[in-house]
């Protein structure tokens, strides 16, 4: 749950022994390349090649018919290959483009018949026109020469002779344009074409036969790309090379006996402030499904914090507040139990495991606290009922309790950017913006309470105490005569500009209980119309009924995972980060041999 504290590693060796180096540090696994030249850069390249290979590999699996697969490496040149199926492709995309068009003007030109423009008609051309039968009088009151070649039930093919084209007063409709190729040209060409594209598929069709070499040689080639191009990082002379990467300070010792072994010169520097090392996040399996998450949208800056565990709980919050039913919980979590161990077959697998398992269960402890199951509440006096903590239809308590997560989301959020900056009286600002939505919460709270006095005090203070911390605090001028007082607290008066914006993103959180509720209410919408169905058709009723309720819930249920999702992380990545977290980094890519596909 931490951002992984890094030093810039510095080696130096002798140019003779750079490949051999290379290739060590790429088994070893630990650093992230630092570039020394302004080259295209490592990761460019790796890309580059890896794209270029999964979309060969993917095309070639694409293919309807594939040949029986080649075992032996013997004359497989995976790069040839590669290149060849690409080459492929993009002449199959040509061909079939050109197809279209020419069956696009077949279609027009084949209304005209097959004929061949002659060659000269002493200064005059020929300007053809598709004009609507209830328009050809225009047509016949013109001073053109025009002879109707072809009609339809709607429509005449009218020939005009001119040497310029007729104004459009003169026709009621523009002209087509039919190019100077006939029609038998025309229909050749497609012929050639069609021949083309079946030469070209058979030779995809043959082409698959590598799919399983490919497969094979894939992380190989990948790694091997990314070898060569690594070579483009390091500074170099006639003797001496230079590499810097960025790797972890547990790793120091195992990088130490590395350079022992190849006898290089290290150096290992602690990050001066200004450079930006990538973010390198740890986090345990039990809560990594979080980094995953915030990796997704914007890897938090090195100097910053990892948000992963506060994402973690708070989405499957919002997720179970928004889905709002046991039901559906129970359905997605049966899910689950039978994609469990597949899931645990890859490191995001387990992690993203973990994370649904969290989010599932507290949507089944929501739903349960709700009362809902696939929109029915439980019997009166059942015990079911007695575990029903709250009515969703109750408006005024689910308000307060959409109001009190998001208080309590960007307070935690100001409070811990007030750690952050413990170095800097910022770290009272931010405070101070904490203390606003909490003494706001409170204030509001107090409006027709019993203890409304009491509320209204505690409120004004908070309130109190958060108008001196933005006013003092809000900036960072040193004061050194009366004017950069006055110019400080004018800061903290422009600060307060934002308590507008503050009441806006926790006003958000009434998102939480708004699709709650529709989540809620379309649940007992579909049983009132299966129940109306079935009582009013016999026979038939039962079935219409029951497909309501299978096409309805299911319709629901896939809504309220796409709620759950997009405001789930639209209220951490928007609302949170907003107060929390604020400059951008970039991911720590280690420098490393991958395992084979």
């Amino acid at each position: 749950m931490t951002i992984v504290a890094l030093k810039k590693l510095t080696l130096c060796g002798l140019i003779s022994d750079k490949d051999a180096v290379l290739d060590s540090f790429q088994q070893l696994g630990v650093g992230h390349l630092i570039p020394l030249q302004t080259l295209k850069t490592t990761e460019q390249i790796v890309v580059e090649n890896s794209v270029d290979a999964l979309n060969a590999l993917n095309y070639l699996q694409q293919c309807e018919i594939p040949r029986h697969q080649v075992r032996q490496a013997e004359k497989f040149d995976f790069q040839a290959i590669i290149e060849e199926v690409l080459e492929l492709k993009d002449e199959l995309i040509d061909f079939y483009e050109r197809r279209d068009f020419l069956q696009q003007r077949i279609k027009e030109v084949e209304l005209w018949g097959d004929f061949l423009f002659p060659n000269d008609l002493d200064g005059y051309h020929l300007w053809f026109y598709i004009v609507p039968k209830r328009l050809m009088k225009a047509v016949k009151q013109s001073d053109l020469i025009w002879q109707r070649v072809n009609h339809s039930n709607t429509e005449a093919y009218i020939v005009v002779i001119s040497k310029e084209e007729p104004d459009l007063k003169s026709m009621p409709v523009p002209r087509s344009h039919l190019g100077d190729i006939r029609l038998s040209d025309l229909q050749q060409n497609l012929e050639h074409l069609e021949l083309a594209i079946e030469d070209a598929t058979a030779k995809r069709a043959s082409l698959t036969r590598w799919i399983s070499l490919i497969i094979a040689n894939l992380t190989v080639f990948s790694q091997q790309a990314e070898l060569d191009s690594a070579e483009s990082y390091t500074q170099d002379d006639s003797d001496l090379f230079v590499l810097q990467a960025w790797v972890a300070t547990a790793d120091i010792e195992k990088i130490n006996a590395f350079i022992y072994r190849y006898k290089l010169a290290g150096l290992f520097e602690q990050p001066d402030g200004i450079e930006q090392p990538p973010t390198l996040l740890e986090n345990t399996d039990t809560f990594a499904g979080g980094e995953e998450v915030v990796k997704f949208y914007q890897m938090p800056n090195y100097y910053g914090w990892d948000p992963s565990i506060v994402v973690f709980f708070s989405f499957a919050l919002f997720f179970a507040m928004i889905l709002s039913d046991a039901g559906y919980a129970a359905v997605f979590s049966s899910i689950l139990a039978v994609k469990w161990r597949k899931m645990g077959q890859s490191v995001k697998g387990v992690r993203f495991r973990m994370l649904l398992l969290v989010m599932l269960s507290a949507s089944l402890l929501w739903g349960i606290l709700a009362g809902s199951y696939f929109g029915v509440s439980p019997v009166e006096n059942s015990w079911v009922d007695a575990l029903r903590v709250f009515d969703m239809n109750d408006f005024d308590v689910m308000m307060k309790i959409s109001i009190f997560v998001g208080v309590a989301h960007i307070a935690l959020a100001n409070m811990v950017k007030a750690y952050q900056l413990k170095q800097s009286s910022l770290r009272f600002s931010a405070v101070g913006w904490a203390l606003v939505v909490m003494g706001g919460f409170v204030l509001w709270l107090s409006m027709g309470s019993e203890q409304q006095t009491l509320l209204e005090m505690i409120a004004y203070s908070l309130l109190g105490l958060a108008a001196v911390a933005l006013l003092c605090f809000s900036s960072e001028r040193v004061i050194k005569k009366p004017l950069d007082l006055l110019l400080r607290l004018l800061e903290g008066l422009k600060s307060l500009s934002s308590v507008t914006k503050i009441f806006g993103d926790v006003l958000s959180y009434m998102r939480l209980f708004a699709l709650g509720l529709a989540s809620a209410s379309l649940a007992v919408t579909f049983n009132q119309l299966a129940v109306q169905v079935y009582e009013s058709m016999e026979g038939i009723g039962l079935l219409l009924s029951l497909l309501i309720l299978i096409v309805g819930h299911s319709l629901n249920i896939m809504l309220g995972i796409m709620s759950g999702v997009v405001h789930g992380l639209r209220l951490n990545f928007i609302e949170f980060y907003n107060w929390s977290v604020s400059d951008e980094g970039y991911p720590f890519k280690v420098f490393s041999k991958k395992e084979r596909y």
